[in-house]
């Protein structure tokens, strides 16, 4: 077989805006659903006169107040931390019946992230030129009975998590310098976030710079264990340098996750266990990767024949390879049947037609 027959080029569905919003909006990236008011906000404080406030000399006391979304303050404790420039982390608190106060010596543009057991992640920007106090109200929403933001997980600011989604819009429509750029802003906001990371490793995969691809993808695994899209990616990844060996454990990985994962996954994963000779697991994988895909990559029926000729199913690779030549004789991958055709007829393999 040939190199570009082998390579696991398959990742149209990675770049499209359907996996962007599946894979981040539902495996990849936490759930924010907050009721601001004013984001982002430039507050102008007012002394208060605290004995905090005058400690710090030109320091900012922010009082936090976290309500439900009907507005009432929150019953329960939470967490509200204040991070400088969205990343520094600048100060932790608990609410006492719905607020919490934080002390900062420094000015600039904060984030505060509310975190409270059973509720959304929150999380609000500031901007603060002078000392005083600062007043921030924010709101959150009950999660359902089955959460789906991974606990833990960091969250990433939201002018970050704007250049992240019109990135992978970008790389939907083939736009790959405006991708790129909106890469280049979310890493000078978030560098070392999952989802950053793994907007650059799709970038590098569309310019086919696998290893540039494997070694960001595997960061984004390592800070996020539970980013399905990134296992998935990251399998890709090796499976187009051919270490199919390798590659195995993170595509299984991504499927274990999430096991609505895109079919492009499967036919991966299907390719390295062809390629490890595993051809009980590639038929079976390639076969569903090829009922999942709903007619998007007929080429995946190839490897559903190469897989019943491995395990000796001749008529039925045979078969398989008539359909594709039927129904796909316009594609450059029907040569490839043909000859695959007439070589199993050739070795007497199969009836002559």
């Amino acid at each position: 077989m040939r190199r570009s027959q082998r390579n696991c080029f398959s990742h149209q569905l990675l770049f499209s805006p359907a996996l962007a919003n599946n894979s981040l909006g539902s495996n990849f990236r936490p759930m924010l659903l907050v009721f601001l008011l004013g984001l982002p906000a430039v507050v102008h404080s007012q002394d208060a006169g605290a004995p905090e406030t005058q400690l710090f000399g030109r320091g900012v006391a922010i009082s936090v107040g976290v309500h439900e979304a009907s507005g009432e303050p929150i019953s329960s404790p939470a967490i509200v931390k204040l991070f400088r420039g969205r990343t520094i982390p600048d100060g932790q608190s608990e609410t006492v019946r719905g607020r919490a106060e934080l002390f900062t010596n420094n000015l600039g543009d904060f984030t505060v992230i509310v975190e409270a057991a059973g509720y959304a992640n929150a999380q609000k920007d500031l901007s603060i030129n002078s000392g005083g106090r600062v007043d921030v109200d924010i709101y959150l929403r009950r999660l359902s009975a089955h959460p789906t933001n991974p606990p833990g997980r960091p969250l990433l600011a939201p002018k970050a998590r704007k250049a992240v989604d019109e990135g992978l819009q970008a790389l939907g429509v083939d736009n790959l310098s405006q991708a790129q750029m909106q890469a280049s802003k979310a890493k000078g906001l978030a560098p070392g976030h999952p989802d950053v990371l793994y907007l650059q490793g799709l970038i590098f995969l569309k310019q086919r710079d696998w290893t540039g691809a494997q070694e960001v993808l595997e960061k984004a695994t390592q800070v996020d264990p539970t980013g399905a899209s990134a296992f998935a990616a990251l399998g890709m990844a090796l499976c187009d340098q051919g270490k199919y060996e390798a590659a195995v454990s993170p595509l299984e990985k991504a499927l274990q996750l999430n096991p609505a994962s895109t079919w492009d996954t499967r036919w991966t994963l299907a390719k390295a266990y062809y390629q490890q000779a595993r051809y009980e697991q590639a038929l079976q994988m390639s076969q569903t990767a090829l009922s999942s895909s709903n007619g998007k990559a007929p080429e995946i029926e190839l490897l559903v024949a190469q897989s019943l000729t491995a395990v000796g199913r001749y008529e039925d690779a045979a078969q398989a390879l008539r359909e594709f030549i039927r129904n796909h004789d316009d594609r450059r991958e029907a040569a490839t049947a043909r000859r695959w055709l007439n070589g199993l007829s050739a070795s007497g393999k199969i009836r002559a037609d």
